[in-house]
């Protein structure tokens, strides 16, 4: 085992894309901070990269900013620094028709997609401007859902519009003091959230279809090659997503 030379916290790392770019990561040669709800699950990520590297289990809920300053408080009193933030953890509500949908079915989605992912920017960047060498890279999950929606989604969908609002203030307020910021928008990866598609999933025309699926080492390799540019260059936007899924001519 070589020692890291940069360090990485991920959130949601306890499944699907954040274990999958967690993994992909470590083998890059990344000491990775593994940040979810569910310590046996971040553990379990954890025994995953147990042969290619170094990671910390940090169990944490990005919605309190307590727990959020606490845990980004530990990743850098174990490492020392913060180079790079895959800002993934998020969450959708259930498929229902918008007149139907519930304030907290609304506030939980917004909480964690949107004020988690704004806390955590803020713990990396904080870090990051102080940090010597100074400066640092966050790179944001939005979605294809940051671009155009599906039915009945308005609370994954709006909080990923707003995805990308936050990536372009980060870049922007970043550029003082050498942190660049990214966003990856991601389509079908195959993970348990996606598993529903293979069944058949809800159609702008009314219908239900089944719909590709990508694997999700796509995924982790297409953050791994944001991750590892040099600091001069940024990813400013990808989008990575099975190529025949029904995303250009949605909606």
């Amino acid at each position: 085992m070589t020692t890291p030379s940069k360090i990485a916290i991920v959130t949601g790392a306890g499944s699907g894309i954040g274990r999958a770019a967690a993994r992909g990561l470590a083998a890059a040669g990344f000491a990775v901070v593994l940040l979810g709800r569910r310590r046996d699950a971040l553990e379990l990520t954890a025994s995953m990269i147990a042969a290619d590297g170094h990671a910390l289990v940090l169990p944490a809920d990005v919605t309190d900013p307590v727990a959020v300053e606490a845990a980004f408080g530990a990743a850098v009193e174990r490492y020392g620094r913060i180079d790079l933030l895959f800002n993934n953890a998020g969450t959708a509500a259930p498929a229902v028709p918008f007149a139907d949908l519930s304030y907290a079915q609304w506030s939980h989605v917004v909480a964690v997609n949107l004020t988690g992912a704004f806390l955590c920017a803020q713990a990396a960047f904080r870090q990051m401007q102080q940090q010597s060498p100074r400066g640092g890279r966050i790179i944001n999950n939005g979605s294809v859902s940051a671009h155009v929606p599906r039915p009945l989604s308005a609370p994954y969908t709006a909080t990923k519009h707003a995805i990308t609002g936050l990536t372009k203030s980060i870049s922007l307020d970043g550029r003082p003091f050498d942190i660049a910021c990214g966003q990856i928008d991601i389509g079908n990866a195959r993970t348990e959230m996606t598993a529903p598609m293979s069944r058949g999933v809800p159609q702008p025309d009314g219908t239900q279809r089944a719909e590709p699926t990508m694997d999700v080492d796509a995924v982790a390799r297409a953050v791994v090659l944001m991750a590892t540019l040099p600091l001069e260059a940024n990813v400013q936007f990808m989008t990575v997503m099975a190529t025949t899924m029904p995303f250009i001519g949605r909606g």
